[in-house]
C-alpha cells in the first residue's frame, strides 16, 4: 500500500456507534478520520431493517445521543423511519458526511507491525490507519437456519432483516418462521392483508403490554423551547429502567411483577385455555428478550392465522411441511429467525499481530477487555463489543461510554507519544473471568432457555451483567496501566 494516505482513525460502520465516534472526533477538531459503510446510507441496523412495524423497544428520549436530543419524536417508542432520519440528521448537523464512504465494505484488515498501522482492503479500494474502530453492530448479520428443501422452494423467501418490498403480500399465502421481537412486530402488520399466515413458533415469548403512545404536538414544542425538560424526561426514563437489572442479575424477586404482568396480559387477550398453554413460556421471564406488544395476541388469533408448533420438516417447490407431516401451500416464506451476534463476519476479516483473525482467536466465544480491546490486536477498538448488550436500557448509553474511552485512548497516545496500544493478556483474562463469574447466576444463564445470548460453546458472550452506570464508571478514563504502550518504530514485529 505504498503511497496510500494513512488516516489517524478508520471507522467501520455508520450506525449509532460509528456515527457517534465520528461526531465526537469532529467536535474536538479532529478531521483525520474516515468512515466506511457497506450500506447505501448511514443508519446501520436502522437502515438495513425496514420490515413492516419495525420499532425500538427503548423509549425515544433515551434511545438517542445525549449530546443531540431530538424534540421531534412523535412516539414514546421510536419507529424505524424516525430513528433513521435522526441518524441522517445527526450526520448532517455535525458535518461528518464528507468523511463517510457509502457502499464501501471491509474485506480485510491487517495489522502491519513494522509500520504500526492497520491496512484495510475495502470494496472501494485500499485504506490505511493508525487506529481501527470496528462498529459493526451486534444485530447486523441475519441468521438463516438450514431448512431441508429451501433450495427447492420456488416461491419468494427472505429474512425480515432483508425485507423484500417488491413482494406485495396482499392476498398471498405466507409462512413466517419465528416468534421473537421482529416476528411480533411484523405479524400484526401483514396479517390483515394476507390470504393466510402460517406462523411457525419454536418457543413462545414473554409478552407484556406496550406502553407506547403518541407524543402530543404541544409536548414536542415544549421540548423544543425548553430542552432541559427533555433532558429531565431522559433522566427519569433512565432511572426507572435501571433497577430492572437487579432482577436479571441479582435477585429474581424483582422480575416477579413483570411475570405477573405478562401472564395477566396473556389471559386478558387470549380467552382459549388451550391456546394460552401453547403461548405460555416454560422458562423464566427475561431469560430471552422480553417483548412489548398489544397487537401480537389478537393478530395470531385472527381466522386467517394458524399457529404451528411442531417445527419444519422440509420445504417443497410450493409448500412447507411441518414436523407432523402436514403440508401447507405457500407463496412466500418470511424468516424472522434473528441473528448470530457471536459469529459476526467482520471477526474473520480483522487480523492481529500474529496474523490470526478475531474469529480464529475467539473460536466462537468472543471476549474483550471492557468489551472494547482485544489482546494481540493493537490499536483496535471495538464498539458494541462482547458482553455489552443490555436487556433493560439503551445501548446508546453504553456506546457513549465506549466512545469517551476511545477518545481518551487517542489522547493518551498523543500525550505519551505512543504509536501503539495493546491490552495486556492478564488484564483481559481477569476482566473476563470476573464477567463470567457474575453471569453464571443471571437469568440469561440459568433461566431455562436457549437464546442468542449464549454462543455455540454455551458461553454468555453477549450480555452485560450489571448496571450501565457501573460500565460508565469503569470506562471514564483510559486505564493505560492495563495496556502495553509502545513508542514509534520500536514495536516487536
Amino acid at each position: 500500500m505504498e503511497g496510500t494516505h494513512v488516516d489517524e482513525v478508520a471507522i467501520v460502520g455508520a450506525g449509532f456507534g460509528g456515527l457517534g465516534m465520528a461526531i465526537r472526533l469532529k467536535e474536538q477538531g479532529d478531521d483525520d478520520f474516515v468512515v466506511i459503510e457497506r450500506g447505501d446510507d448511514v443508519g446501520g441496523t436502522w437502515w438495513a431493517n425496514s420490515y413492516p412495524g419495525c420499532q425500538c423497544d427503548i423509549p425515544s428520549n433515551l434511545y438517542s445521543f445525549s449530546f443531540a436530543p431530538n424534540p421531534h419524536w412523535d412516539r414514546a417508542y421510536p419507529m424505524r423511519d424516525q430513528i433513521l432520519q435522526y441518524l441522517r440528521d445527526c450526520a448532517d448537523r455535525f458535518g461528518v458526511h464528507p468523511h463517510v464512504r457509502l457502499g464501501s465494505e471491509l474485506l480485510d484488515a491487517r495489522w502491519v507491525a513494522g509500520e504500526q498501522r492497520w491496512e484495510l482492503d475495502t470494496s472501494t479500494g485500499p485504506l490505511a490507519a493508525r487506529v481501527l474502530i470496528a462498529a459493526p453492530g451486534l444485530l447486523s448479520e441475519p441468521f438463516t437456519p438450514a431448512l431441508p428443501g429451501l433450495d427447492r422452494f420456488e416461491g419468494n423467501a427472505f429474512h425480515t432483516a432483508e425485507w423484500d418490498h417488491s413482494d406485495d403480500l396482499t392476498g398471498k399465502r405466507v409462512a413466517l418462521l419465528g416468534s421473537g421481537a421482529s416476528a411480533v412486530q411484523v405479524v400484526p402488520e401483514i396479517q390483515p392483508t394476507v390470504d393466510h399466515l402460517h406462523l411457525f413458533q419454536r418457543t413462545p415469548p414473554w409478552v407484556i403490554p406496550h406502553p407506547d403512545h403518541a407524543v402530543a404536538g404541544g409536548m414536542r414544542e415544549l421540548y423544543r423551547r425548553v430542552p432541559g425538560l427533555q433532558k429531565l424526561s431522559r433522566a427519569a426514563v433512565y432511572a426507572l429502567r435501571e433497577p430492572l437489572a437487579i432482577g436479571m442479575t441479582r435477585d429474581r424477586r424483582w422480575t416477579k411483577l413483570q411475570e405477573l404482568n405478562a401472564r395477566l396480559h396473556l389471559r386478558r387477550q387470549v380467552p382459549d385455555p388451550g391456546l394460552r398453554d401453547r403461548l405460555t413460556p416454560d422458562y423464566e421471564i427475561f431469560c430471552k428478550r422480553i417483548i412489548l406488544s398489544n397487537k401480537w395476541y389478537p393478530a395470531i388469533q385472527a381466522p386467517n392465522v394458524d399457529l404451528v408448533t411442531s417445527g419444519v420438516r422440509e420445504l417443497r417447490e410450493h409448500s412447507i411441511v411441518d414436523g407432523d407431516g402436514m403440508e401447507r401451500e405457500i407463496d412466500t416464506l418470511v424468516l424472522a429467525t434473528g441473528f448470530k451476534p457471536a459469529e459476526l463476519p467482520i471477526a474473520g476479516r480483522i487480523h492481529g499481530r500474529e496474523g490470526s483473525s478475531l474469529a480464529e482467536v475467539w473460536r466462537g466465544s468472543p471476549e474483550a477487555y471492557l468489551g472494547t480491546s482485544i489482546t494481540g490486536f493493537p490499536n483496535l477498538l471495538f464498539l458494541y463489543g462482547p458482553n455489552l448488550n443490555l436487556a433493560h436500557s439503551s445501548i446508546v448509553y453504553m456506546l457513549e461510554s465506549q466512545i469517551a474511552y476511545a477518545l481518551d485512548a487517542l489522547d493518551t497516545m498523543r500525550g505519551t507519544g505512543a504509536a501503539e496500544f495493546d491490552v495486556r493478556p492478564e488484564a483481559q483474562a481477569v476482566y473476563n473471568e470476573e464477567l463470567q463469574q457474575r453471569l453464571a447466576q443471571t437469568v440469561w444463564n440459568t433461566g431455562g432457555c436457549g437464546s442468542w445470548y449464549l454462543d455455540r460453546n454455551g458461553r454468555n458472550s453477549i450480555q452485560w451483567p450489571g448496571f450501565t452506570f457501573e460500565y460508565r464508571r469503569r470506562t471514564k478514563r483510559f486505564d493505560a496501566a492495563a495496556y502495553r504502550l509502545v513508542p514509534p518504530a520500536t514495536a516487536a514485529a
